[in-house]
C-alpha cells in the first residue's frame, strides 16, 4: 500500500469508515472540499483518484502536505505541478517482467557485493506477473495444436520461467500466473482488479482504491471498470515497486462525451477503430481521457474496456469510464464476492466517485456512437482507420503505390477500373466481371502446399488470428465470430488452404462460453482452433508461414496480408514478411479470412459460392445484434469465471515440474544465453555521476518519423546473418533455437546486438536500404553492407564505412567517442518496451534529438539516464540540412541540468561549417532530473540503499 501511512494526516483528512462491522480507515476526499482545497465535483474522476493516493501517502518527507494542495489544485487550463503517484500495485508481463525480475536480481546481487542484507531490496507494494507473451502459433488448424504449442513453449522458455519461480519465492507478494492461462490485461480486468482495496497495514485496516502501473502499455484497459492505470516502462515499474513514487505533471484531462448508440452492424472494436482515429487528430498524448455522457450507457463494461485498452494507440496514457451500476454488475457476472461488490458501491460513494459524474475537462470531444460504421485500421498504424467499405479501393491504391515505377504498358482504363476510380450503378458491380488486367499487380504464383496447389498474390491474407485482449475480452465480439462462422460453415464456405488460421483467448472462460454456446465447433471447423491462451499474433508470436508460402512472397515480392483482432499492426511485428495488418473486429477476421484476400468489397462482393453454385456474401451470414445479444445471455455466467480462476495460480504439471532456484541471491550462470547479470549495476560507484556537455558525438542513427518501440527493439524472431543471431551460434546456439528477442530480454548480450535492428527501420543516412546499418564516421572506407549495395557519400566520393548498427556502436566505443540519434515526430510511439531504452544506452547513446516522443519511451529514456531532447517548433534534422556526417556537441549541461531546460546543440560538417539550434530537454519534474544525474532510476534506488543507515 506504499509507506507508513500513520505519520502526518495532513487536513484531518484520515478518517474512519465501518462497513460491515469492520472499521476501517480512508483518506477522506471531502475533508479536502470542507478545508476549500478544491471542488470536488469539479475535478475529474481521475484527478480524483490521483489526489486520494497523494494523500493517503502523505509522509512529510517524500510526499508532503503541499503535494497534496498541488494535487487539488487541477483546473482545465493546469496549473504546472508536480505530483508523486503511489500506485496500489503492479502487474507485469512476462517479456518485460523477465527483465525486471533480472534487474531486481542484480540490484540485490549488488547489494550482496557491497556487503548489505540483499534483502533491502524488496517490493513494497504486491506484484502479480502473468506469463502470456511467449506462447507462438507454431501448430495451427488441429485439435492438438494448443498442447503441442504449449510444450514447445515450455522447452523455449523453461530457463526463463525458472527465474519467475525463483522470484515468486524469493520476493514477498510476488504472484506468478502460469502460462496457459490467460492474457495479463484480461485477466486483471476478469480477476485481478478489485476497484477498491481494503488492506491491513501496520495493524490497521484501510480501504483505497485500486490503482497500478503495469510493464504493457495497453494497462489502461482497466480503465473500463472504472480502475486508474497505466503502462510505464519496466524500469519506472521496478523502481515503483520499490516504494519510489511516480512523479508526474499534472495532467490536462480530455472529456469523451458519447451519445447515441451503435448502429446494426457496427461492433465494438469498430468503436474503439473510430476513437483511435479521433483522439490521434485531437492530439491527447501526456493527457488523460475520460469518458461520459448519455451514451455511457449503452455500452456493456467489455465494450468500455475495449475502447480503455487501445489508450496506447489514441496516444493518452489513460482512458477511462467512470464506476456505475454496469460496473457491479460486470464484477458479479465476473464472479467476485458479493460483500466486495457491496463495498466498492459504499466508499465510492463515500468519496463521490460512484455513479454518473459531470466534471470539468481540458477540452471535450463529442461522438456519436451511431455514426460508427464496420472498420479496420492499417496497414502499418493503428490509427490509420479504413472503413470496410473502402478497403478494396485502399488496398489496390497501396499495391499500385508500391509498384507503380514497375509498372510497363498497362492499360489506363483497365488500371483505372482495377483501382476502383470508376463509376458503376449496379448494387453488385464486379461480382460477375472478370478482373481487368493489370499485370504483375493482380498476377497470381502458384504454392504447393501438402501437395495440393493453390496461388497466392498481392493482397492475399495469409494470416487470420482472432486474438489480443483488446477482443477476447468481449463476449459479443467472440461470439459474433462464433455465429459467423457457423453460418458459414453452414452455407458450405471454407477459409483458403494458405490462410494461417488461430483462436488465442485471452482467458480459459472464453474457451468455456464458446464451447457452451456450442459455437466452438463451427470456428474449429474453419481451421480456428485454440491455439494458446496468450497475445500469440498480436506481439509478433504469429509463428512461421508454411515454406513455400514464405518462398512465393520473397521470389515475387508479395504484399500479402494479415487481419487480426489486436491492437498493434507496425511494420514487420505481426510477421517480417507480411508486408500489410489490419485491425479488425473478430467476426471481420473470420471474414477476411473466408475470403482470403483484402482487395475484396464485402459490401458487394461475395465471399464464395454455396454447394449450388449460388454466390454467398456477408451480408448472408453476418449474425444480427438480437442474436448476438441472446448468445451472450445464454452462454456466459459467473460460475464459469469463478471455475477458471480459483486455479488461476496453480498451472499445470509442466509449471509444477520446473525445478527453480531458491534463496534470496539469484545465483547468475555465465554461460546462459537467456539470463545473465546485466551490467547496469556492476563495479558501481557510490558517487552521483551528474551531467555534462556533450562533445565531438557522432550520429548513429538518422531516423524518419513515427519510428517506434517495434523498431528500436523488436519483439519477434530475427536470423543468424543478424548480431543477435551471430553471437547466439558463437554461443553454440543452432538457428531453430533462437526463439524471439523479446524471449531473450533477460540477456543484455542479444538485446542490445537487437537494439534498431528492426528488418523495415530505415535509417535516412543510407539510400533505400532497410534493417540495422548505419554509417561509421568518418567516410572514406570501403565496406560492404550485407545484402545492400555500397553506398557513396556524395558525387565522386568512395564509399561509406557502412555497417549494423551493433558494430558501428562498438568502434565508437573503443574510441570514447559519444553517440546521438536523430528522429522526427513520435519518436518511440508503440510498446511499453524498457529494453528500447536500456539498447540505446547501451550502444552509447548520450542523446536523442526529435521533434517530439511517446510518453513511455520518452520516460524510459530518462530512466536509463539517456537524455531526450527535442527541436524547437519547425526545427528538424532536415529543415536544418543535417545528413549524419557531423560532429555533434550538445551544450549547457556543464553547469547541472534544469527541468526542460533549452540547450543548444551544434552540428559541425566536415568543411568546418557548423549548424546551431536550440534545443529542450525532455526532462519534465526534478525527479526526471534526478534520474538523469544519477544515470537513471534504478542507480537512484540503489545508491540510496547503498547509503542509508
Amino acid at each position: 500500500m506504499g509507506k507508513d501511512i500513520a505519520k502526518p494526516a495532513p487536513f484531518d483528512a484520515i478518517r474512519e469508515f465501518e462497513f460491515d462491522g469492520t472499521a476501517y480507515k480512508m483518506a477522506d476526499l471531502t475533508a479536502l472540499e470542507d478545508e476549500g482545497l478544491c471542488e470536488l465535483d469539479r475535478l475529474p474522476v481521475s484527478i480524483r483518484v490521483l489526489l486520494e493516493s497523494v494523500l493517503r501517502n502523505v509522509d512529510g518527507e517524500t510526499i508532503t502536505a503541499e503535494d497534496v494542495r498541488n494535487a487539488a489544485s487541477w483546473e482545465p487550463d493546469v496549473p504546472d505541478a508536480e505530483l508523486p503517484f503511489t500506485p496500489s500495485r503492479v502487474v507485469l508481463q512476462d517479456l518485460t517482467g523477465v527483465p525486471a525480475v533480472v534487474d531486481l536480481a542484480a540490484l540485490r546481487s549488488a547489494v550482496d557485493r557491497k556487503g548489505k542484507e540483499p534483502g533491502i531490496v524488496e517490493p513494497e507494494v504486491p506484484i502479480d506477473l502473468v506469463i502470456d507473451h511467449s506462447v507462438q502459433v507454431d501448430y495451427f488448424g488441429s485439435e492438438d495444436a494448443y498442447e503441442k504449442n504449449v510444450e514447445l513453449e515450455y522447452e523455449r522458455n523453461g530457463e526463463r520461467y525458472r527465474a519467475l519461480k525463483w522470484a515468486q519465492q524469493a520476493f514477498d507478494d510476488f504472484s506468478v500466473v502460469p502460462p496457459g492461462t490467460g492474457i495479463v490485461h484480461q485477466v486483471n480486468l476478469e480477476y485481478l482488479g478489485q476497484v477498491v482495496h481494503a488492506r491491513e497495514r501496520n495493524g490497521e485496516n484501510w480501504l483505497l482504491p485500486d490503482t497500478l502501473v503495469g510493464t504493457d502499455s495497453h494497462t489502461p484497459m482497466i480503465g473500463g471498470i472504472g480502475v486508474v492505470g497505466w503502462g510505464v516502462g519496466g524500469i519506472e515499474a521496478e523502481a515503483a515497486m520499490l516504494g519510489q513514487p511516480i512523479t508526474m505533471k499534472l495532467p490536462e484531462v480530455v472529456g469523451v462525451r458519447l451519445t447515441g448508440e451503435l448502429p446494426e452492424g457496427a461492433t465494438a472494436t469498430d468503436l474503439v477503430l473510430h476513437v483511435t482515429e479521433q483522439l490521434r487528430e485531437a492530439g491527447v498524448v501526456d493527457r488523460f481521457v475520460e469518458f461520459f455522457g448519455p451514451g455511457v450507457a449503452n455500452l456493456t463494461v467489455p465494450d468500455r474496456a475495449t475502447i480503455a485498452n487501445m489508450a496506447p494507440e489514441q496516444g493518452s496514457t489513460i482512458s477511462m469510464f467512470g464506476v456505475d451500476e454496469a460496473t457491479l454488475d460486470y464484477l458479479k457476472l465476473t464472479g467476485r464476492d458479493d460483500d466486495h461488490i457491496e463495498l466498492v458501491r459504499e466508499y465510492l460513494e463515500a468519496q463521490g466517485l460512484f455513479g454518473e459524474q459531470n466534471p470539468e475537462y481540458t477540452e471535450t470531444v463529442e461522438l456519436d456512437l451511431s455514426t460508427i460504421t464496420p472498420s479496420l485500421a492499417g496497414p502499418k498504424r493503428p490509427q490509420d482507420r479504413v472503413p470496410m467499405e473502402n478497403m478494396k479501393p485502399h488496398f489496390r491504391e497501396l499495391v499500385h503505390g508500391e509498384f507503380e515505377d514497375e509498372l510497363h504498358e498497362i492499360d489506363e482504363d483497365a488500371l483505372t477500373r482495377w483501382l476502383g476510380e470508376s463509376s458503376a450503378e449496379d448494387d453488385r458491380p464486379d461480382a460477375d466481371l472478370p478482373e481487368p488486367d493489370v499485370g504483375n499487380l493482380n498476377d497470381t504464383v502458384g504454392v504447393d502446399l501438402d501437395g495440393e496447389t493453390t496461388e497466392i498474390r498481392h493482397g492475399s491474407v495469409v494470416v487470420s488470428a482472432i486474438t489480443s485482449c483488446t477482443n477476447t475480452s468481449n463476449p459479443s465480439v467472440m461470439l459474433a465470430a462464433g455465429l459467423l462462422a457457423r453460418n458459414a460453415v453452414e452455407r458450405g464456405l471454407d477459409v483458403p488452404e494458405y490462410v494461417k488460421t488461430s483462436l488465442a483467448p485471452g482467458s480459459r472462460v472464453v474457451t468455456e462460453y464458446l464451447e457452451a454456446s456450442g459455437l466452438l465447433p463451427y470456428l474449429e471447423d474453419l481451421g480456428y482452433n485454440v491455439v494458446g491462451y496468450g497475445c500469440t499474433t498480436c506481439i509478433g508470436n504469429a509463428g512461421p508461414l508454411p515454406e513455400p508460402i514464405e518462398r512465393a512472397i520473397d521470389a515475387e515480392d508479395l504484399w500479402t496480408a494479415s487481419v487480426l483482432s489486436g491492437n498493434r499492426n507496425f511494420e514487420a511485428r505481426i510477421h517480417p514478411k507480411v508486408r500489410a495488418n489490419y485491425l479488425a473486429s473478430p467476426p471481420l477476421v473470420v471474414a477476411y479470412g473466408l475470403a482470403g484476400r483484402m482487395d475484396i468489397d464485402l459490401d458487394t462482393d461475395p465471399l464464395g459460392t454455396d454447394e449450388d453454385g449460388e454466390p454467398v456474401y456477408l451480408s448472408d451470414i453476418w449474425p444480427d445484434a438480437d442474436e448476438i445479444h441472446t448468445a451472450v445471455y445464454d452462454s456466459v455466467d459467473a460460475s464459469m469465471f469463478e471455475e477458471k480462476y480459483a486455479e488461476v495460480f496453480e498451472g499445470d504439471d509442466r509449471w509444477e515440474a520446473l525445478d527453480a532456484p531458491t534463496g534470496d541471491v539469484y545465483e547468475w550462470d555465465d554461460n546462459s544465453t537467456y539470463i545473465r547479470e546485466p551490467p547496469f549495476f556492476k563495479d558501481f560507484p557510490l558517487e552521483e555521476p551528474g551531467v555534462s556537455d556533450i562533445a565531438d558525438a557522432r550520429s548513429l542513427m538518422l531516423l524518419g518519423d513515427t519510428v517506434t518501440t517495434d523498431h528500436i527493439s523488436p519483439a519477434g524472431p530475427f536470423s543468424r546473418e543478424q548480431p543477435a543471431g551471430e553471437w547466439l551460434v558463437e554461443q553454440g546456439v543452432e538457428p531453430h533455437e533462437f526463439n524471439t528477442y523479446g524471449a531473450r530480454r533477460g540477456n543484455h548480450e542479444v538485446m542490445m546486438r537487437g537494439t534498431f535492428a528492426n528488418v523495415r527501420i530505415e535509417n535516412e543516412m543510407l539510400d533505400d536500404v532497410e534493417g540495422g546499418y548505419t554509417v561509421h564516421q568518418p567516410t572514406g572506407e570501403d565496406s560492404e553492407v550485407r545484402s545492400t549495395s555500397d553506398q557513396s557519400s556524395g558525387d565522386g566520393e568512395e564509399p561509406r564505412d557502412v555497417t549494423t548498427v551493433f558494430e558501428a556502436s562498438q568502434r565508437y566505443r573503443e574510441d570514447d567517442t559519444p553517440l546521438v540519434v536523430f528522429a522526427g515526430e513520435e519518436l518511440g510511439t508503440g510498446s511499453s518496451r524498457d529494453w528500447a531504452a536500456k539498447g540505446t544506452d547501451l550502444l552509447g547513446v548520450r542523446a536523442t534529438i526529435a521533434e517530439s516522443y511517446e510518453r513511455i519511451f520518452r520516460d524510459n529514456l530518462v530512466g536509463m539516464g539517456v537524455l531526450p531532447l527535442q527541436f524547437a517548433d519547425g526545427d528538424s534534422w532536415e529543415s536544418l540540412g543535417l545528413d549524419g556526417s557531423e560532429h555533434v556537441a550538445v551544450r549547457g549541461l556543464d553547469d547541472g541540468l534544469d527541468v526542460n531546460e533549452e540547450l543548444t546543440a551544434v552540428a559541425e560538417r566536415a568543411d568546418g561549417s557548423t549548424v546551431e539550434f536550440p534545443v529542450t530537454a525532455q526532462v519534465g519534474t526534478p525527479a526526471a532530473v534526478r534520474y538523469v544525474e544519477n544515470g537513471g532510476i534504478l542507480h537512484l534506488v540503489l545508491r540510496r540503499l547503498l547509503t542509508e543507515e
